[in-house]
């Protein structure tokens, strides 16, 4: 498997291990969780893309979609005439084939999502299969193949490989969908919005009509991707959604640890979780709209949300130092920026430090640079990382944030500064889709060290 480390070709590559196949990996990179992962499953991964990983010929090479031509690996694969494939491609061959799919889409809580319907379908005794972009806590892995005829999927647009540019989620074949909402990302292979709702309509066209989408209401773009065909029944759902809307979740607390679900207008449940945020009521309300679809009822549903402890990297504490929480969150699109920083901010009255790597493709391009300050508004205080290859001026994008904002050149200047900004009942969230250059590690080290100084500092003042 080339490019192994991925959320999604680690999950793949444990699949496979499951399946009864002898895998081996190669990438750049092993950060956690994933790294952590392919080594608990014994499954060897190699530095870089040296061809010598390819020796002797494999039966198959997964090809993952951060490779391209001029790779390698890649181009010895095709020199060789060595036998390869998407990873989007095996999944639908080797694992979905008859399988019931429940595919989670949209730009926003995908893996969230995913992950709670994954884990309502397995309290209710289903055993499901899935492959989730992150690794939910409870689980303690991405993927499983499970023994149930149910496989919950986390169904992401973003092309599938070098040689086969449709998205990845045309592949999954999905009798249940669900579409959590759609704005633009992805900026470094689509031109615009309207590319990616050809992209989701493609998807809805693989749908058979004898299933079920579950749909966000009032998402403007999803209902001109829906308009554009759909030949299967529609479901929609939100919180606090129109009195028409087939699901909705009325907050009965304001950081949303408690809500009421209500199935066309009439109370179905009552959840009480250790979640919080509108958007994880959200997300809760589509895994159990898309649960219920296939015959978990509503109550049932609300018993395994209580018992959900989360999903690694979403708003996950990470430590405590000094009276400082430092977590660790995958936010790098505005919208889930400004999410998880509301998410915060109901659960607890301390100042909130944002800490901020602009790493996805999209932010690296610079489109989403006028809505960052707006994102960000809800910190007292920000620290962004701008790497020297950035190619635009991250200062002058948050220069709406005036003081409260600093640009760092280096993860290390980040955690300095994360650190002084930071005081007793203050919370530091790190947000980045990377490793971010071990700057969670870098900030707990460093408020420990202050601690310490000034433990030290007060005996010293006692023993005077």
């Amino acid at each position: 498997m080339l490019g192994i480390c991925g959320t999604f070709m680690g999950g793949v590559a444990l699949l496979a291990r499951a399946l009864g196949d002898e895998v081996t990996g190669s990438d750049t990179a092993a950060w956690p969780p994933m790294g952590e992962q392919l080594a608990a499953a014994g499954i060897a991964v190699r530095e870089g893309y040296d061809p010598a990983h390819l020796d002797p010929p494999p039966d198959l090479v997964v090809i993952g979609n951060a490779l391209s031509r001029g790779n390698p690996a890649v181009e010895h694969v095709l020199d060789q005439g060595l036998p390869y494939v998407s990873g989007p491609q095996w999944l639908a061959e080797r694992v979905l084939r008859g399988r019931h799919v429940l595919a989670v889409a949209g730009t926003h809580g995908k893996t969230t999502t995913a992950s709670l319907l994954a884990w309502i379908l397995d309290r209710a005794g289903l055993e499901p299969g899935f492959l989730i972009g992150g690794v939910p806590m409870d689980f303690g892995v991405s993927a499983r193949l499970g023994r149930g005829a149910h496989f919950v999927v986390e169904a992401d647009e973003y092309d599938t490989a070098f040689f086969d540019k449709r998205a990845k989620f045309v592949h999954y074949r999905p009798r249940t969908l669900v579409l959590n909402n759609l704005e633009f990302d992805h900026g470094d292979i689509y031109p615009d919005l309207a590319a990616i709702q050809r992209q989701f309509h493609h998807l809805v066209r693989t749908v058979p009509g004898s299933g079920c989408i579950l749909a966000s209401a009032g998402e403007r773009a999803l209902d001109e991707a829906l308009a554009m065909g759909c030949w299967t029944p529609v479901e929609r759902y939100g919180v606090d959604a129109p009195p028409e809307a087939d699901w909705s979740a009325r907050l009965e607390t304001a950081d949303g640890a408690r809500f009421t679900v209500l199935r066309a207008g009439r109370p179905v449940a009552s959840v009480r979780w250790g979640l919080r945020g509108r958007h994880n009521v959200h997300n809760a309300l589509a895994a159990l709209a898309a649960a219920a679809a296939v015959g978990v009822a509503p109550a049932r549903a609300a018993e395994a949300l209580a018992a959900f402890r989360g999903v690694r990297r979403r708003l996950e504490l990470r430590g405590e130092a000094g009276g400082v929480a430092v977590y660790d969150d995958f936010a790098h699109h505005p919208t889930a920026i400004a999410a998880t920083l509301a998410a915060l901010r109901e659960a607890g009255a301390g100042r909130i430090v944002a800490v901020l790597e602009p790493r996805s493709n999209t932010m690296r391009l610079g489109l989403h640079r006028e809505a960052l300050a707006p994102a960000l508004a809800a910190a007292d205080a920000v620290v962004a990382y701008a790497p020297p290859d950035l190619g635009w001026d991250l200062a002058a994008a948050l220069a709406p944030l005036g003081a409260r904002a600093q640009v760092a050149g280096s993860p290390e200047d980040v955690a300095a500064a994360a650190v002084a900004a930071a005081g007793p009942g203050d919370r530091v969230v790190v947000m980045s889709n990377g490793s971010f250059g071990g700057v969670h590690g870098r900030i707990l080290e460093a408020l420990r060290e202050r601690e310490a100084r000034s433990r030290r500092a007060a005996d010293g003042r006692r023993s005077a």
